[in-house]
């Protein structure tokens, strides 16, 4: 299976069609902006992990360099 990239445009619009059924226009603003926020602090969270991650190696290689 090719996962989330084997949906294609045609997959989306039909997801879209039937989320603004069953949801309907007056839901769905409100549902884009939860789901752009929620987005925006996974991406956040993650951006923050990785720089973690980057740390332990510049502390290394300062120490590294001072000898």
């Amino acid at each position: 299976m090719g996962g989330l990239g084997a949906i294609g445009v045609p997959g989306l619009i039909i997801i879209l069609v039937i989320v603004l059924i069953v949801f309907g226009p007056k839901k769905l603003p409100e549902i884009g902006g939860a789901v752009g926020k929620t987005f925006a602090e996974f991406k956040k969270s993650t951006k923050g992990l990785i720089d973690d991650d980057d740390e332990p190696t510049k502390k290394v290689e300062k120490k590294s360099d001072a000898s």
